[in-house]
C-alpha cells in the first residue's frame, strides 16, 4: 500500500503542476525513481492511475471539511478554515486539471462530480443551516439555491476563458468569491465574526 500511496501522490502533485494530458508514465516512474513497471504493476493504465489519484485527493479533501466541521465553534470559523484548506489546496494547482479530466478521462471526471454533487453539496448545505441556527446567516434567503451558487462560483476558478492561468492566482480568486459569498449571507452578528476573523489573519 504504501507505493501505490507514494505513485498516486506523485502523480497528482505532477498533474496539478502540469494537468494530465502531458504528464506520462514515464514522467511519473522518473520522478519516483522506479520503473515503469512497477506503475504497470499497480495500476493497469494511466487513466486508471488518473481516477485513483484524484478519489485519494478527494477522499482526502472531504476528511479535511469533517475535521472543518467538528473544529470550528460557528458556520464563519468553518469558511475561514475552508479558506486556509482552499489556500494550500490550490496554490500550485493548474486549472487545465479539470479541462484535461473532463476531455481526457471520463471515469476520473464523473468521479470528482459525483464528489461536488454529493459530499461538496452536504458541506456547503449543512454551513448554511448551521449558520442560520446560530443567528450569524440571514434566514431570509432559499438554501438550495445558495448552495447551488456556491457549487456554481466554487468552479469558475477552472474556466481559462474567465480566469485565464498565469494571470490569477487560484488560491486567491477562490478565496475573494468565497469571501463575496460570505458577505452576501451574514446578519449584523455574523458580519462582526467576518470581521473579527480578517483581524486575526492580517
Amino acid at each position: 500500500m504504501e507505493i501505490q500511496e507514494r505513485i498516486l501522490d506523485t502523480a497528482f502533485s505532477l498533474f496539478c503542476q502540469f494537468g494530465t494530458r502531458s504528464i506520462t508514465m514515464d514522467d511519473i516512474a522518473q520522478r519516483m525513481g522506479v520503473s515503469k513497471k512497477t506503475l504497470y504493476a499497480h495500476f493497469a493504465d494511466k487513466d486508471e492511475l488518473v481516477m485513483h489519484a484524484i478519489a485519494r485527493y478527494l477522499q482526502q479533501l472531504d476528511k479535511e471539511c469533517i475535521e472543518n466541521q467538528e473544529k470550528a465553534a460557528n458556520a464563519i470559523d468553518e469558511l475561514f478554515l475552508v479558506m486556509k484548506q482552499l489556500d494550500m489546496s490550490f496554490r500550485n494547482m493548474n486549472p487545465i486539471i479539470l479541462f484535461d479530466l473532463q476531455k481526457f478521462h471520463t471515469k476520473a471526471y464523473q468521479v470528482f462530480q459525483d464528489y461536488k454533487n454529493n459530499n461538496l453539496q452536504k458541506t456547503v448545505r449543512l454551513n448554511l443551516e448551521r449558520g442560520v441556527r446560530e443567528g450569524l446567516y440571514r434566514n431570509d434567503f432559499d438554501i438550495e439555491i445558495m448552495t447551488q451558487y456556491r457549487l456554481a462560483t466554487s468552479m469558475l476558478c477552472f474556466q481559462p476563458d474567465i480566469f485565464p492561468y498565469g494571470k490569477y492566482d487560484m488560491s486567491k480568486v477562490q478565496c475573494i468569491l468565497l469571501e463575496h459569498f460570505l458577505y452576501g449571507l451574514v446578519s449584523p452578528e455574523g458580519y462582526k465574526r467576518v470581521e473579527e476573523n480578517k483581524l486575526q489573519l492580517s
